[in-house]
């Protein structure tokens, strides 16, 4: 049995390999997904870096009420904008909605009277919150006005011969744990959502064209009358599903251990540990997980006729895998014994530990892969029973 199943994996290997425009989408695909991800973080990277250091012009009304505040925010690179003809808060308010500036500071006009009296003098920043790209800017300009006015809160209770600690009753230090490999999860914890997707696309195409494509072409039939099980054919097709899913799996994890080392993570405090020895650890750890999902694939796939309908069916397919990752990454769920029982999320916990550069609990490991093994045995048998039924040529 052994025998029939790998000459049948053989022959499904070769006749995808023979396809090139099959086999070109399986070798670029793998690559798209890293340098998409690189692409990402390099943009959101030098976005944040440059709204730090960079000179920022923007509207400031009524400078001449606050010349102190006007030479303090320029030494720290803040400078009022040239001609923009803006007035009343309404006008900045109505300009900063239309997208003109990301964010604006309007100075009271009772700023100048209130300075030096017991009132607090008012200053005004107009920003739009729902402009994510727009957050560095504001929180540099909120954060240089609150240490103006600290400054002068200091200054004038130095003045008055009291000591500026009076305000501060409770002292309060912060001490961060996290390392900076442990930081990069912020950045590199959708990475396990790229390498299921690319391990399950890799296989998607024969695992659609070895059931519903046979099917719609009239090839099954004359297949199934050879001397040869059905249990033996089927496991031969989905040998074959794993074998391509491996590969992409594996030219994905290259492309992102040669890929991440192009982003600065360094200047965010954050290190990237992902290299080969992290690379090996991640394949065997997502090995388990190919047998699952191209069994399955076959099955949704053979439950359809045509090419066309199992490629609808297994595209939304494609998505359940991936959805305990993203509950995970927005509940910051950590790795438990009783969550190594899920496949898909005991991978993502799994790799989510590599990436912190944190020792790996062998038994979480057995669990996983026993899990993800079981359950693709399980959905491989019903496969196979689909396939020993007669309406499957129908």
């Amino acid at each position: 049995m052994i025998g029939t199943i790998l000459t049948v994996c053989r022959k499904e290997i070769l006749e995808t390999a023979r396809d090139r425009r099959t086999l070109f989408s399986l070798l670029l695909g793998p690559l798209l997904g890293p340098l998409l991800f690189v692409a990402i973080i390099n943009v959101a990277v030098s976005r944040n870096l440059s709204g730090l250091d960079q000179s920022l012009d923007l509207p400031i009304v009524g400078a001449e009420r606050a010349p102190n505040l006007i030479a303090f925010l320029a030494a720290r690179g803040l400078h009022q904008a040239a001609g923009a003809g803006l007035t009343t808060l309404d006008d900045v308010a109505a300009a900063v909605g239309r997208g003109e500036h990301d964010v604006a500071v309007v100075i009271d006009e009772r700023y100048a009277k209130d300075f030096g009296t017991a009132h607090a003098a008012r200053v005004t920043v107009v920003f739009d919150r729902s402009k994510s790209r727009a957050q560095t800017k504001i929180q540099r300009v909120q954060g240089t006005l609150e240490a103006y006015s600290q400054q002068i809160g200091t200054l004038r209770l130095v003045a008055g011969g009291v000591s500026p600690s009076v305000l501060r009753p409770v002292l309060v230090d912060e001490l961060d744990v996290s390392t900076p490999a442990g930081r990069s999860v912020l950045m590199l914890g959708v990475l396990t959502y790229f390498l299921l997707f690319a391990t399950l696309t890799g296989g998607l195409h024969l695992a659609i064209d070895t059931t519903a494509g046979e099917r719609e072409r009239k090839s099954l039939e004359p297949l199934l009358t050879l001397p040869v099980t059905r249990a033996s054919l089927l496991l031969g097709k989905m040998v074959a599903t794993v074998c391509y899913m491996l590969v992409s799996l594996a030219l994905t994890l290259v492309a992102f251990t040669v890929a991440l080392k192009r982003v600065p993570l360094e200047q965010l405090g954050m290190s990237s540990t992902f290299d080969a020895g992290t690379a090996l650890a991640t394949f065997a750890i997502l090995l388990p997980f190919a047998p699952l999902g191209a069994a399955l694939m076959t099955t949704i796939a053979s439950f359809t006729k045509t090419y066309r309908e199992a490629q609808t069916y297994l595209t939304f397919i494609l998505l359940v895998p991936t959805l305990p990752i993203m509950f995970a990454a927005l509940l910051n769920v950590e790795a438990e014994l009783k969550l190594m029982w899920i496949p898909s999320l005991s991978q993502h916990l799994l790799i989510t530990s590599l990436i912190k550069a944190q020792p790996l609990d062998w038994t979480f490991v057995g669990i996983s892969a026993a899990s993800s093994l079981a359950l693709g045995a399980v959905v491989g048998w019903v496969a196979i029973r689909l396939y020993e039924r007669e309406a499957i040529l129908g």
